[in-house]
């Protein structure tokens, strides 16, 4: 899924008084309805037409559940518009059901007043006892506070392409193209590039791709030419205002993987990727193995922690080791990221978090793993980590987690989740020229005046030196065992044991002056509250926090990329403010780091429902800190923010 525009190109007229600065729509039906694909493309079709977006890919864990049943439905959220997108938005405006399923698992997040589009060749009595309904909905009654418009998507697909002599069940795989096609002239997109797409994806089956083709323009036909009374209209949402340049739409699988090479040539080194596959962190594997030309080695492992050692394997001999999984992967990787601490070797080890604890919710997302980031390793084994906050942001966290690596002799973890490996959203090209480079310098020469190579001997930063093995007069030794300062040779004396756990720790907790100071995303730098979020909180705690500040409420938005080390200033920037509120989907893992370092009393806000927060929970949240405060009635004019964006649909 992707999509290549200039900010410079035409734009359409400007949007039609009515029009609404966003719109947020959700596709959903049973697995194999081809949800996530029909949400795909109109994503393309969307970034084609330059708005701003963010996407949120909802799926089940089974790999094909029963058809037609509750925990079998998938779906697709989309939210775009004419300014800034930085959430897949709280209710959705429109909800195309496929099946009765679809419609009651997520009909209730619908907007009041909202639209459902009803496939009523779905609505049989059978498909209706699945999805747990006595009677039909679009019948006795209870979709009443929406608009409703029902009709036999499945038949109209079927005539569309009875021409091409499918059998039935291949011509109904057409209907989420037929879908797609009443979406695309619903918001005024362009199908051109969508029959491109199918002319491709079907390249050596023609008759498939005329099929699906027909069944597009057949749903876009319906739009245009059907008599329609009431809630189906036709609705221009104009081009978000965008620098210039070369934009695409881009997941955060698809970041991580491209930040990682570029990191590894900024480090002006071959990568080596030893993965094995689990959800959400396989397409990391998938990407990266198509990027062999830019110096890439990948190796699809037996087993988790094969896939870590034969990594660390490749840092040894003198390239970037690179490793991921998800929260249970990273559990069996433990004891490994404890000998690359130990060895001091650099090592990118990205997780892509997910629901647990065990296998939990394989396919939902959640911030859970972030004590074992910090903390997860058996004995004192301290690690940098990194917290990518969006889709596009992925992209420079992994660059910065091949720069610590590499110039602190380090393991460093890179958190991600399910909603940014899985989402999507516009991404301006970085200019390569911008990002400065960190070339690696291997020790060539012995570093001891006696002519012994000292291999744990410490710069003044208290890194090691990175060797090369078979380097003229270089044989050292590295292992998981305790070692002598400055030789490296087995040594675990109480005394050798304390000062090199002392020299990791200072080490680890000195990289927090080589990274920028933390910052205030929105706000003030001091005052009554700050929100303090990391990760994917970002869209919402920032959508929030620009709601709360427009009803005069004296509240700032602080969003921590070095999770660990905290930067340098953390501790005075958050001693600016009465209050701190952390919104975190798990059960307050980063306020209690936040507690520990700075004893800053941190309240928590907790969500562990695989889902990602709506907006309107963090803003509720930060009304709650105003009850009863003088000075904060709303409706009053924040200090400070005259011309802050319109606040997001």
């Amino acid at each position: 899924m992707m999509a290549s525009i200039t900010a410079e190109q035409e734009k359409p007229a400007s949007v039609q008084e009515a029009s609404p600065e966003a719109v947020v729509v959700r596709f959903a039906g049973d697995s194999g309805d081809g949800m996530q694909l029909t949400g795909g493309q109109f994503t393309l079709s969307t970034a084609l037409a330059g708005n701003d977006l963010a996407t949120f890919p909802d799926f089940p864990a089974e790999i094909r559940a029963p058809q037609g049943t509750l925990f079998g439905v998938s779906a697709f959220q989309i939210n775009f518009g004419s300014s800034e997108i930085t959430t897949a938005g709280d209710a959705p405006d429109v909800l195309v059901a496929m099946n009765p399923a679809a419609l009651k698992t997520n009909v209730q997040a619908l907007k009041p007043g909202g639209l459902v589009i009803a496939d009523t060749g779905e609505f049989s009595k059978r498909n209706l006892d699945k999805a747990k309904y006595e009677t039909s909905p679009l019948e006795d009654g209870s979709l009443a506070k929406w608009d409703v418009l029902a009709f036999d998507i499945s038949a109209l697909t079927l005539e569309a392409v009875k021409p091409f002599g499918l059998g039935n069940k291949e011509a109904l795989r057409c209907k989420n193209m037929w879908t797609l096609g009443l979406a695309l002239w619903m918001f005024d997109r362009d199908r051109e590039p969508l029959v491109n797409w199918l002319k491709t994806k079907f390249a050596k089956n023609p008759v498939l791709a005329d099929a699906n083709i027909a069944a597009l323009n057949a749903g876009h036909a319906y739009g245009e030419t059907a008599e329609l009374a009431g809630p189906l209209k036709k609705l221009h949402i104009d081009p978000v205002p965008s620098e210039p340049g070369l934009y695409r739409t881009i997941t955060g699988a698809e970041a991580v993987s491209l930040g990682l090479v570029a990191g590894a040539q900024l480090a002006e080194l071959p990568m080596f990727f030893g993965g094995y596959p689990i959800t959400p962190a396989s397409a990391i594997l998938h990407n990266l193995v198509k990027m062999k030309e830019f110096g890439v080695t990948t190796f699809q492992a037996e087993d988790e922690i094969a896939a870590i050692c034969a990594a660390i394997g490749a840092s040894y001999a003198g390239q970037l080791g690179v490793t991921s999984s998800s929260g249970p992967g990273i559990a069996l990787k433990g004891e490994a990221m404890g000998l690359a601490i130990m060895t001091e070797l650099p090592l990118v080890i990205v997780n892509s978090q997910r629901g647990g604890p065990s296998t939990g919710l394989p396919t939902k997302t959640e911030q859970s793993d972030l004590y074992q980031a910090v903390y997860g390793r058996n004995g004192d084994a301290p690690l940098p980590v990194i917290a990518a906050r969006s889709p596009a942001d992925a992209f420079e966290c992994a660059i910065e987690a091949c720069r610590i690596a590499t110039q602190f002799m380090t393991p460093v973890m890179l958190l991600t989740d399910g909603y940014i490996g899985n989402a999507s959203e516009p991404w301006l090209v970085p200019d390569p020229s911008t990002f400065e480079p960190f070339p690696v310098k291997f020790l060539e020469d012995t570093n001891n005046p006696d002519g012994k190579v000292l291999p744990y001997k410490r710069d003044e930063r208290g890194v090691r030196p990175w060797i090369k093995p078979g380097t003229a007069e270089l044989m050292h030794r590295v292992g998981g065992i305790e070692k002598a300062i400055d030789t490296g040779d087995l040594d675990y004396s109480p005394a050798t044991h304390q000062a090199q756990t002392d020299a990791r720790k200072t080490k680890v907790d000195g990289i927090a002056a080589a990274v920028p100071a933390q910052d205030v995303c929105l706000g003030n730098d001091k005052g009554r509250l700050a929100v303090v979020g990391w990760g994917s909180t970002y869209g919402p705690i920032h959508q929030a926090v620009r709601r709360a500040r427009r009803k005069g409420y004296d509240v700032s938005h602080i969003h921590v990329r070095h999770v660990w080390p905290l930067p340098a200033n953390m501790g005075d920037l958050l001693a600016g403010f009465d209050k701190v509120l952390v919104p975190e989907m798990n059960t307050g893992q980063f306020k209690t780091v936040l507690r520990d370092q700075f004893l800053v009393d941190a309240v928590p806000l907790n969500k562990t429902s695989g889902q990602p927060f709506a907006i309107a929970e963090i803003e509720d949240a930060i009304a709650s800190f105003f009850d009863g405060v003088p000075g904060h009635a709303e409706g009053e004019v924040p200090v400070n923010d005259t011309q802050l964006p319109s606040p997001e649909a």
